[in-house]
């Protein structure tokens, strides 16, 4: 069989990602036509940087949703005679998938493209929900810091100053470390950061139905009920359907993730939260008798969600980046992980004779974070009008 011409590729990629591309319009056509209803989000569509960005980061998103609609081949599996070939060669006949390997084979005669694609899922699974967690770690402390002060404050202050004292990279490279893993460490971390969203969560309905107290204890039940149940599952891996457990390769990452970006969103949190309570409307919730946590939550943190929103974008990039460093250290994931770091670091060793491997995965990884930073920058500049 002919191997396929640039055009070609390019031309079945399109068809691979259709999908992806239905996901898109369905998206932009019902944002657009209810942008006005729909808040800060809404607004983005007034910036086109906000659009580009947005665009490509749920490109990526749906493409994580899609990932098994999309792959033309089993990322694992290797076919033989397709070791490091060229993009648009086909394979030999009798292999299940499709005819050719789009974007070539690896140095293990795997699918480039399709490795791509299920790297994906990979990153918008660990990347997002694991800067999330940080968040709800970072807002439920840094808050009462900021709020508060005296001695809360200098406690709290002084422990996210002892993790920021020691480089990223270097933090993060001792956590997902064979020798820190075996002790046991990341599980014990999951099991006190998990925690921090049922406990975020709890306080924010007591606080909103103080005054309803039978609606107040309904959301409190679903929360300490269904997280309970999460928390279990993602912590200790004792989640009997198994809908919530997580990998202990993934559990390290994620923990680390976590515990990395936590300190830097507490600072942040408690800097605004120090801004925002010298405020009128601050003062007006306190004369009304509000209590302090009410406060915090629907009055200093509602003002304070724009710095908040831009810098979760921006944070999501780094973690993306940060995953793609270990795994182009080896750390962390399996080595035959399709993730987009490990795929670059398998590649890299032959980048001068065969690219390909390597540059897919690169080039994904960039655009993804390019469009990470250019929501941010369209989320920044709506969030300065509203």
């Amino acid at each position: 069989m002919e191997p396929l011409s640039w055009g070609q590729i390019i031309g079945q990629m399109f068809i691979q990602f259709t999908p992806v591309w239905i996901a898109l319009v369905v998206l932009f056509t019902g944002s657009i036509f209810y942008k006005r209803k729909l808040g800060l989000y809404g607004k983005l569509f007034d910036s086109p940087i906000g659009m580009i960005g947005f665009g490509i980061v749920m490109f990526w998103v749906f493409t994580a949703i899609f990932s098994d609609l999309i792959i033309t081949h089993d990322p694992l599996t290797q076919v033989s005679g397709m070791k490091n070939k060229v993009p648009g060669t086909a394979v030999p006949d009798g292999t299940a998938g499709f005819t050719h390997y789009l974007l070539g084979g690896d140095n293990l005669a795997r699918d480039v493209f399709s490795r791509m694609v299920a790297g994906s899922r990979i990153v918008v699974q660990i990347a997002p929900f694991a800067t999330l967690f940080a968040f709800m770690v970072g807002i439920t402390l840094g808050l009462p810091a900021g709020y508060f002060g005296g001695r809360l404050d200098t406690f709290l202050s002084f422990l996210a100053n002892l993790i920021l004292a020691f480089p990223v990279i270097l933090l993060f490279y001792l956590l997902v470390t064979p020798e820190i893993v075996a002790t046991g460490l990341p599980t014990y971390m999951a099991a006190v950061l998990f925690l921090f969203p049922i406990i975020f969560l709890v306080v924010l309905w007591n606080s909103r139905f103080f005054t309803q107290p039978q609606k107040r204890n309904i959301f409190v039940a679903i929360t300490v009920v269904l997280g309970g149940w999460i928390y279990l599952g993602t912590a200790w891996g004792l989640d009997p359907t198994g809908i919530f457990n997580m990998q202990a390769n993934i559990l390290i990452v994620f923990v680390s993730v976590v515990f990395v970006n936590s300190p830097t969103v507490f600072r942040i949190v408690r800097g605004l939260a120090l801004d925002i309570q010298t405020r009128d409307y601050v003062a007006a919730a306190q004369t009304r008798g509000e209590g302090p946590w009410y406060i915090m939550l629907w009055e200093i943190l509602p003002n304070a969600r724009g710095p908040l929103i831009v810098d979760f974008c921006l944070r999501i990039g780094y973690t993306t980046i940060l995953l793609g460093t270990l795994g182009f250290f080896g750390l962390g994931l399996e080595p035959e992980s399709p993730d987009w770091g490990t795929t670059i670091n398998a590649g890299r060793r032959l980048l001068s004779i065969f690219p390909h491997p390597a540059l897919a995965p690169a080039l994904a990884l960039m655009s993804l974070v390019l469009g990470l930073n250019l929501l941010a920058d369209g989320l920044r500049e709506e969030s300065l009008k509203d």
